[in-house]
């Protein structure tokens, strides 16, 4: 954030020794250190909070964007219409079917029918 290096750090040191006074100079230190602190825990509160509004606006733009197609809920609607009906068409009970031995024997009686 701020580019502050030793030697800055050093006549602010200085600086601040002389106006303060060696006296009250570590109360002062420990005032502003706290004010710091609480400086940096409110900005950074405020980040997360922008953060999680930036993603709540991205998760209503894409509930958004899914609401907006419909087709796509009703191409599924449909196909879970027709793998149901499917599915129950399959499970119903079929007409009975002449047993495959009595259909062979019709075919061999009329085949020697028309051979006689």
């Amino acid at each position: 954030m701020f580019d502050i290096g030793f030697w800055e750090l050093t006549v602010i040191a200085v600086v601040a020794l002389l106006v303060i006074g060696p006296e009250r100079l570590p109360r002062v230190a420990r005032t502003a250190g706290l004010w710091l602190g609480r400086a940096r825990r409110f900005v950074s509160s405020v980040k997360a909070d922008i953060d999680r509004e930036i993603a709540a606006d991205e998760l209503k733009k894409t509930l958004a964007r899914q609401a907006g197609s419909e087709g796509l809920y009703d191409i599924i609607e449909d196909t879970r219409k027709t793998i149901q009906d499917t599915v129950h068409e399959a499970a119903a009970p079929k007409a009975e079917a002449p047993p495959k031995a009595a259909t062979d024997e019709a075919l061999t009686h009329k085949s020697n029918d028309a051979g006689g």
